[in-house]
C-alpha cells in the first residue's frame, strides 16, 4: 500500500472517530434533554390534575371524559391520585391502569417525595401532594412518541451526515494527498534517471524550507559526493595506470635488450640493478597506496590507543635513516613535560609513524643538506609538531596543490616521488582530528606545522 493511500485512509480513520464522539455527544445530549424535559411535562401534569381534582373539586367523570377524548388524538398522560393509606381517590382510566400502582410504590413515593423510572418506553413519575394540611399521592404516565420521533430524525440525520461527511473527507484526503505527494512523484522521477554516466542531474527544489525541499537538498548534496567520489576513484585510477606504466615499462625493455643479444658480465649486472630500481619503484608505490587505501578507512575500523608521540617519531626517524643512511633528522623539544598525557594522542602508531616519515622524507630529499629538524611543543591540550627544512621550497602555485594525490609540482625534477606522501600524511593527520598547515620560501626552506589533540581532550 502507499503511503499516500495510508495517509488518505488515516485521516480518514481519525476525522470519523472525531465526527463519531461528536455525534454520540450530541445525540446522547439530545436523548438526556428529551428525558428530563417529559419528566418535568409529566409533574407539571400531575399536579395540574391534581389541583383540578382537590383545589377545583372537577367532578371524576369530566376529567376522565378530557382524558379518553385527548387520548384519541394526542398520547395524553395517565393520572392518578391515592392517599397514603393507599386508598384511589382519582385515575384517568382505570381499564388502562398501565403503571399498575402498587403499595410498595406508594409508600416509596411517600417516603422519598418524589421518584421517575421507565415502564418499557413510558415514563412514569410519583410525588407527594399536600393538601389542606394533608398528603396525597400523584402518579403520572405516558409514552413520549413526539420526543422519540424526534430523536428517531435526530439519529437518522447524524447517521447521513456520518456518512456523507467520510465520503467527502475520502474524497479531500485523497486529492490533497495526491497534491502533496506530486513534489515526490516528480523527484522520484527524477532519481529513477540518475546514474554513473549522469551524476551531474540534480533533485529540483521547490524554494521553500519544508521537508521535502529538505530531502531534495540532502539527495543533491549526496550526490555531490558520489559524484565527486567518481571523479576522485576516476582522477586516482587513471594516476596509478600512469605510476605503474612507467616502471613496468622500463623493466620490460630494459629485459629485452638484455635478451635480443649477448652481452658481457658487467652490462648484465647493470640492466638487472637497473630492473632493481625501477621494481624498488613499484614496491614504494604499491606501499604508499596501501597505506592510502588505510587511512581512507572508516575510522571506527581503525584501532586507536594512548601513543606517545616522542617514541613515534623516534621510529619513524630509525626507519628513515635504514632506508637512506645519508639523511639527518633532529628532533627537540621545547619545553619538559610532567607527565605521559602531555605528549600522548590517542592514536594509530603504525600511520603516525607513516606520517612523520613521509615529513622527514620530504624534508630531506628536497634539501641539499639532506637535514630536517622536527620541534615539538605543548600547548594546553594540543602537541605542536613543526617539520623544517632548508630545501628548495614550494612556489606559490604548487603550495594550492601539494595535498593532491599523486600531484607532483616543479620539484619533481629535484628529487624522486609518486605524489602520494603529503596527500596520505594530511588523511592520517585529519583521522587523528588534528591539523596540518605549510609555510615555504622558494630556495628558502619549508615548515609543515601539525597540531595533534592529546589523551583525553
Amino acid at each position: 500500500m502507499k503511503i499516500r493511500t495510508r495517509l488518505t485512509i488515516l485521516f480518514t480513520v481519525i476525522t470519523a472517530t472525531i465526527l463519531l464522539a461528536f455525534a454520540a455527544v450530541i445525540y446522547y445530549t439530545a436523548k438526556e434533554s428529551r428525558e428530563q424535559e417529559f419528566y418535568a411535562l409529566l409533574k407539571k401534569e400531575a399536579i395540574t390534575k391534581a389541583n383540578l381534582f382537590l383545589n377545583a373539586s372537577v367532578d371524576k367523570q369530566t376529567l376522565e371524559d378530557i382524558y379518553h377524548n385527548n387520548r384519541k388524538i394526542l398520547n395524553e398522560v395517565e393520572v392518578a391520585i391515592y392517599d397514603t393509606t393507599f386508598t384511589l381517590l382519582y385515575h384517568d382510566a382505570v381499564d388502562i391502569d398501565f403503571v399498575k400502582e402498587t403499595r410498595q410504590m406508594i409508600n416509596e413515593i411517600n417516603q422519598q417525595g418524589e421518584i421517575s423510572f421507565y415502564q418499557k418506553d413510558w415514563q412514569v413519575i410519583g410525588l407527594q401532594y399536600e393538601f389542606q394540611g394533608k398528603s396525597f399521592i400523584v402518579t403520572a404516565a405516558a409514552y413520549d412518541q413526539y420526543g422519540y420521533n424526534k430523536l428517531d430524525n435526530l439519529f437518522k440525520t447524524i447517521v447521513i451526515v456520518f456518512i456523507i461527511s467520510i465520503l467527502v473527507i475520502y474524497i479531500a484526503g485523497r486529492f490533497f494527498s495526491r497534491k502533496a505527494f506530486e513534489p515526490v512523484k516528480e523527484m522520484t522521477e527524477k532519481a529513477a534517471n540518475i546514474s554513473a554516466t549522469n551524476l551531474d542531474l540534480r533533485l529540483p527544489g521547490n524554494g521553500s524550507k519544508d521537508e521535502l525541499s529538505e530531502l531534495a537538498n540532502t539527495f543533491n548534496e549526496m550526490l555531490n559526493r558520489l559524484e565527486n567520489s567518481f571523479d576522485a576513484q576516476k582522477h586516482f585510477v587513471s594516476n596509478i595506470s600512469h605510476e605503474l606504466r612507467t616502471p613496468l615499462a622500463a623493466i620490460i625493455t630494459e629485459l629485452e635488450l638484455s635478451a635480443n643479444k649477448e652481452r658481457d658480465i658487467e652490462e648484465y649486472k647493470t640492466a638487472i640493478q637497473n630492473v632493481l630500481n625501477d621494481a624498488k619503484k613499484l614496491v614504494r608505490l604499491s606501499n604508499s597506496l596501501l597505506d592510502l587505501a588505510k587511512a581512507s578507512y572508516d575510522p571506527s575500523e581503525i584501532a586507536f590507543k594512548p601513543t606517545r608521540i616522542d617514541e613515534a617519531l623516534l621510529d619513524a626517524r630509525q626507519q628513515v635513516h635504514k632506508a637512506n643512511p645519508d639523511y639527518k633528522i633532529d628532533i627537540h623539544f621545547e619545553n619538559d613535560f610532567e607527565s605521559d598525557n602531555q605528549i600522548s594522542v590517542n592514536g594509530n602508531e603504525y600511520l603516525l609513524k607513516v606520517a612523520f616519515v613521509n615529513l622527514f622524507e620530504n624534508g630531506c630529499k628536497f634539501s641539499d643538506d639532506r637535514q630536517s629538524t622536527v620541534t615539538i611543543t605543548f600547548s594546553g591540550e594540543k602537541i605542536i609538531l613543526r617539520f623544517a627544512d632548508k630545501g628548495i621550497g614550494i612556489s606559490g602555485d604548487d603550495m594550492k596543490n601539494i595535498f593532491t594525490p599523486f600531484y607532483r609540482g616543479e620539484n619533481k625534477t629535484f628529487a624522486e616521488g609518486n605524489g602520494i606522501g603529503l596527500s596520505l600524511t594530511q588523511k592520517i593527520i585529519a583521522l587523528h582530528k588534528g591539523t596540518i598547515a605549510v609555510k615555504s620560501k622558494e630556495k628558502q626552506g619549508t615548515t609543515f606545522t601539525v597540531e595533534l589533540p592529546v589523551v583525553g581532550s
